[in-house]
């Protein structure tokens, strides 16, 4: 669970499951949007006018859970801390814990965009909606990602998006993953690295995810560092699963001392502040010079502070009669085309700029773990990268590749060897006071915060992978 949440759990009958139980092959094919031709090469589709064009669907739809128990797995974990219980394929989706970090990388045009920009406060902008963005994915996700093996790696390359990315499995207790993106252009750096610590309370699972993150804008000298807001995800037993993130997030401008505080509501009494987010930046002597507020499962928006505060006290008074569409067209909007399926609900304070929008999901997302297009391909494994990629790649993952294709029985059986073979290994290291090394990051200290962090090496895109672990 990062960005917030990055892991929570599917319970026993999920209304979302009875819509396409049933469904033939035939018509699962029409719902991928795709001929049985790419189907050959796992989904993936050829290049198009230039631009590589990369699958648009799972091979096979989700497996339904209405026979699950979970009260008979959980009631036995109250109070503990999560990462230390084996629990059973079906509560999983098929991604490794650092696929699911690389979702932070969706929105990179954001970062791209603070990259562009000559003011500093319009930077910090671009930046805060970024790290909102980074946890939209979220929504609805109610599967677990894979527990990642010590050793595990992941990396993305996406020329079209301007970066590429190296993840790599540092600790296995705690569990801690590191990661490092750049951009193609050598504009920014990205990196970071997470801990979720998780916790089940009865009826919720909550995640707290340890870690700094940390933004340098190359061309500028800048340095941004922030931590994610915590999760909860609620009705784990019974009911209809719903996702809350709360709390505070400081994003911190290490190079001119602005400052961005965003507060992620609590959903409240009656709901009416769920998903809700609102903060302010403020330069070095603490004067506010921005309000930014919106939903982090919608869209983010900036406004003038006393614009937004006058709205306030006129809405509190009842002077403020709804605004509907026509003040969303009139408020400056470049990225407003792409609506989002969901019902706008964000009330727009006259004057403010769309700093950021979430984008639609495919229409057959909920037969796909409610993936977005981005996570989707994520998976991905062509002919073409076997060769390049090294052997630790979770694309390699026999139970995550199982469970894509939808073989419960074989990813169930493969995710068990694996744990087992980990277990193995490390009671062999113990035997000879073997220390594990980690490949591709060291342990270090931020520049920016001072604390211990992981630090890339460097070294992995020269593609020397000798002596890599059989993890697999």
């Amino acid at each position: 669970v990062f960005f917030g949440c990055h892991i929570s759990f599917s319970p026993t009958g999920l209304e979302s499951d009875e819509s396409y139980e049933g469904l033939s092959e035939a018509s699962f094919k029409d719902a991928q949007g795709i001929d049985s031709s790419s189907q050959k090469n796992n989904g993936s589709v050829p290049q198009e006018n230039g631009i590589k064009k990369h699958r648009t669907a799972l091979p096979a739809p989700m497996f339904s859970r209405n026979n699950i128990s979970v009260w008979s797995i959980l009631k036995k974990c109250i109070g503990l801390e999560l990462s230390k219980i084996t629990m059973p394929i079906a509560f999983n989706e098929p991604l490794s814990f650092l696929q699911r970090i690389t979702e932070y990388m969706e929105h990179t045009y954001l970062i791209n965009r603070a990259c562009s920009l000559s003011d500093s406060i319009d930077r910090m902008q671009a930046v805060a909606a970024f790290a909102v963005s980074a946890v939209a994915s979220q929504w609805d996700r109610t599967g677990k990602p894979f527990n990642p093996l010590l050793g595990e790696t992941y990396e993305l390359i996406r020329e079209e998006q301007g970066f590429r990315l190296v993840s790599e499995q540092v600790s296995h207790h705690p569990p801690v993953s590191a990661f490092h993106a750049e951009s193609l252009a050598g504009d920014f750096v990205f990196h970071g690295s997470i801990y979720p610590k998780l916790k089940f309370w009865g009826k919720s699972v909550e995640a707290e995810p340890k870690g700094t993150i940390t933004l340098e804008l190359l061309k500028y000298g800048e340095a941004y560092t922030w931590s994610n807001p915590n999760c909860c995800v609620h009705n784990v037993i019974l009911g209809k699963l719903w996702i809350e993130q709360y709390g505070t997030v400081e994003i911190i401008n290490h190079s001119t001392g602005d400052k961005c505080v965003l507060n992620f509501k609590p959903c409240g009494m009656f709901g009416k502040e769920l998903h809700k987010v609102e903060g302010y930046i403020q330069d070095k002597s603490k004067k506010k010079l921005a309000v930014i507020y919106g939903k982090w499962t919608e869209c983010m928006w900036s406004v003038d502070p006393q614009a937004y505060e006058a709205n306030k006290k006129s809405e509190k008074k009842g002077d403020n009669r709804k605004q509907k569409n026509e003040e969303l067209e009139g408020a400056e909007n470049d990225d407003a085309d792409d609506m989002p399926e969901i019902q706008e609900t964000v009330s727009v304070v006259p004057g403010s700029t769309l700093l950021w929008r979430i984008d639609s999901r495919p229409a057959h997302s909920s037969m796909m773990y409610n993936f977005t297009n981005f996570a989707m391909c994520l998976n991905e494994l062509e002919p073409s990268m076997e060769a390049i990629l090294p052997s630790t790649d979770c694309r390699f993952r026999p139970d995550i590749r199982a469970m894509e294709n939808g073989n419960m029985d074989e990813a169930s059986k493969e995710k068990e060897r694996l744990e087992e073979k980990q277990r193995a290994a490390r009671k062999e290291r113990a035997k000879t006071d073997e220390e594990w090394s980690t490949r591709w990051f060291h342990m270090g200290t931020n520049p920016y915060t001072g604390s211990q962090d992981w630090i890339y090496t460097g070294g992995y895109f020269n593609r020397n992978y000798q002596d890599l672990p059989d993890i697999y």
